[in-house]
């Protein structure tokens, strides 16, 4: 991290200029033993450990931390006419990585090329992925704010092996005790802000997912203590992988967060083809141990005839201990479907209890009222928190018909609560977008602006201005709103769809560097025209070359590297072309 003062002299005197200055900064902390080091290059140095280990005899994480003293004063000497002092701080795991990213900044200080470097770096992300628009400034100034503080806490590109430690609702910001979940990782970075990642960065994706493959022993021994197979993900996960939430009550019961973090894992696979991160890195236990959770996780009913799971608190955390929770039991049919996928692609013998699961697991559906209740015993318009039910259409594409589709929108949009958390109407957007009702969509996007703050576009996680600042997970929404509303982009096994629906006050919206299957593409819609680019081969030369395939009339368009094709806006997918045989 750095930061500079520049005094600069306006007026031609030559009399000495001194701005004095004023720090609130102490090397003390309330969760760490900290000691303090030998100066290095200048800098004051503290190391130490966490005071209490995260589980009883679990470690105690180090940190190391490096910092150049800001003094009270600083002065413009008569002579000079303008003066820069850059500042630097360095916090690492280790004082060797501490001071070698000290040493680094130094040099560049030194050089004077540390903001320019800064600067290039931002210039090379931006280039490789960007979301552009013709329409309105406070929607385009929201997404590049959005993307901005999304694309700064993910992991530093070019660092294979950096050992990533996931992202929290509040990013790297720090409220008060409590409000920004002390760092936690919590089902927000796995199902709001990982799909906007995914598209664009598929090896910051990839080091998320090795974050939850790190943290795997954790979530066995949660499930183990709870009295099940297979490994629980925790509501809130730190270093461990153990269960952290403060308040017992999240932790035994929003399960939910287990199937999320295997849907990141199923949308990686299926937009990468990596086998190497499930046959070699640790993916397959993780997807085998999910599994096996939501197999022994459920009972079956004889008066039904079908599996429940029961005792849950669904992503509507208004209620708890209820049975079938929709979203829960969908995400659950979806993990074990998508783990049976990945042992056939794998050669891995299918157990005949995950289809027998997945099949008989009971989804709430109500045939008269053709909706979908949140659990059993739902009764239509009780008040719901959050986005809950509407997530069964997207992110989980779970099975049903456009007027089930209307219906599950209609009945809960009125029911949840107008001042939740922020990352709520985008999916109703989304699921409006999908209906091709883009005015009603657009009604409630524009209902997120309510938690942007100006001038810097910081997000709060309640429209009053409590919560978790800076709300990532409210950012995360309202991306996927435009790179998977408007676009219609749907992650599928074997393709890319597409289905595109722009607002009327949107002309043009232009998306570059989407990474499907190793290669980047720029996708330029207007309501006349879809264009598509293939901007770079795969990585794999022996991989096929992509294309785009028409919904409507079947139509094939090959879309090599360097080459781009076009067609009237309509609905398709991109696909890897089939094998042609000799």
């Amino acid at each position: 991290m750095a930061f500079s003062i520049t005094i600069r002299r306006s007026a031609p005197t030559t009399r000495p200029i001194t701005v004095q200055l004023h720090t609130p900064f102490v090397p003390t902390s309330q969760d760490l033993d900290l000691k303090q080091g030998p100066d290095f290059q200048g800098a004051h140095y503290v190391y130490g450990q966490t005071l209490v280990p995260e589980v009883e005899g679990g470690p105690r994480p180090t940190v190391h931390m490096l910092w150049t003293p800001v003094p009270r004063a600083l002065t413009l000497g008569g002579e000079e006419r303008e003066r820069r002092w850059e500042f630097l701080t360095a916090v690492a795991e280790s004082e060797e990585e501490a001071k070698g990213s000290y040493g680094e900044g130094l040099a560049l200080a030194a050089a004077g090329s540390l903001h320019s470097s800064h600067a290039r770096a931002w210039a090379a992300l931006w280039r490789g992925c960007s979301v552009d628009l013709d329409g309105p400034l406070p929607l385009r100034q929201a997404l590049r704010g959005c993307l901005y503080y999304l694309l700064s806490a993910i992991p530093p590109r070019g660092s294979p092996g950096f050992l990533f430690h996931g992202i929290s609702p509040g990013g790297l910001s720090n409220g008060t005790r409590g409000e920004d979940y002390w760092g936690h990782v919590f089902w927000d970075q796995d199902t709001w802000m990982f799909p906007n990642i995914l598209l664009f960065y598929p090896e910051a994706a990839r080091a998320i997912l090795e974050y939850r493959i790190r943290t795997l022993d954790g979530a066995l021994r949660n499930a183990q203590e709870q009295g099940y197979e297979g490994a629980k993900f925790p509501w809130e996960s730190a270093a461990t992988g153990r269960e952290v939430c403060p308040e017992e009550i999240y932790g035994a019961q929003e399960i939910h967060v287990t199937g999320d973090v295997l849907m990141a894992f199923e949308q990686y696979y299926y937009t990468t083809q990596d086998e190497k991160l499930f046959r070699e890195d640790g993916g397959w236990e993780l997807v085998d141990a999910v599994a096996r959770y939501w197999c022994s996780r459920m009972v079956w009913s004889e008066e039904e005839q079908c599996y429940h799971i029961r005792g849950v608190m669904p992503p509507d955390e208004h209620h708890c201990r209820v049975d079938n929770s929709a979203y829960t039991n969908a995400v659950a049919q979806r993990s074990l479907n998508f783990a049976a996928d990945v042992a056939r692609d794998l050669l891995v013998p299918v157990p005949e209890e995950w289809a027998d699961c997945a099949k008989k697991l009971k989804v709430p559906f109500d045939a008269e009222k053709k909706y979908h209740p949140e659990y059993d015993g739902y009764s239509p318009g009780e008040p719901v928190k959050q986005a809950d039910v509407v997530l069964l259409g997207f992110p989980l594409m779970h099975p049903m018909s456009p007027e089930v589709r209307r219906n599950d929108l209609e009945m809960y949009e009125p029911a949840t609560a107008p001042g939740g958390p922020a990352m709520t109407w985008s999916m109703f957007a989304v699921g409006w977008l999908e209906l091709k009702e883009v005015q009603r969509a657009q009604s409630q996007l524009n209902k997120c602006f309510s938690n942007i703050t100006e001038p810097f576009k910081i997000w709060v996680e309640n429209s009053d201005g409590s919560g978790a600042v800076n709300f990532l997970t409210g950012m995360g929404g309202f991306l996927q709103a435009v790179l998977f509303g408007y676009t219609g982009f749907r992650i599928t096994k074997t393709s890319l769809r597409f289905d595109p629906a722009l607002p009327d006050d949107i002309d043009r919206l232009k998306v570059t560097g989407v990474s499907y299957l190793g290669t980047k593409l720029t996708f330029t819609i207007t309501r006349e025209e879809m264009r598509i680019a293939a901007a770079e081969s795969p990585r794999d030369p022996a991989a096929s070359p992509l294309e785009a395939v028409l919904e409507a009339s079947g139509q094939r368009l090959p879309l090599p590297g360097g080459q781009s094709v076009s067609f009237p806006t309509a609905a398709g997918w991109i696909q890897r072309s089939p094998t042609e045989t000799p």
